[in-house]
């Protein structure tokens, strides 16, 4: 299997990985599951030429914006399980060791403290929310859990 492949079969799986913690808090713990409707809105303004909303709630409805926005999830997670695999190269699937996935599961986390939360209004590293630390720690928490998708679908490979 060549890299590029291998990175996407990763990436899928962290994102699956990521989808059951989100799955799990929710019915354990009533913690919510993440809107993809409002990043699929986000995502159709950003066609339309629009990045950074003070809101993205309040801005217009984009047609299919919640399919939009689990492909876009999806696709995100198969771009980073890419790049990684290019950093690694093929001999870290080889004998695949859990501490460089949590190292790239948490860098992962700046595209969304710093492009998604503040386009989508929520500010920088989610500034503008009601609790952001926490928010912060469960979007590391989450990341982590990437990670951890990451190393066991490269350790099935």
């Amino acid at each position: 299997m060549g890299v590029i492949w291998a990175g996407a079969a990763i990436g899928i799986g962290g994102t699956v990985a990521m989808d059951l913690w989100a799955l799990l808090l929710d019915r354990l713990a009533g913690q919510g599951r993440p809107n993809w409707g409002n990043v699929g809105r986000w995502v159709g303004w950003l066609f339309r030429g629009r990045v950074f909303h003070d809101d993205i709630g309040a801005a217009a409805p984009v047609a299919g914006e919640r399919a939009l926005g689990w492909a876009f999830h999806y696709l995100v997670g198969v771009v980073y399980g890419v790049v990684f695999a290019l950093i690694v190269g093929g001999a870290w699937f080889d004998a695949p060791v859990f501490w460089m996935a949590w190292i790239w599961g948490i860098v992962t986390i700046a595209g969304g403290w710093f492009l998604l939360h503040p386009g989508m209004g929520l500010g920088w590293a989610l500034s503008r929310t009601e609790r952001p630390w926490k928010v912060r720690v469960m979007g590391l928490l989450a990341h982590s859990v990437f990670a951890l998708g990451l190393w066991a679908t490269a350790l099935a490979l």
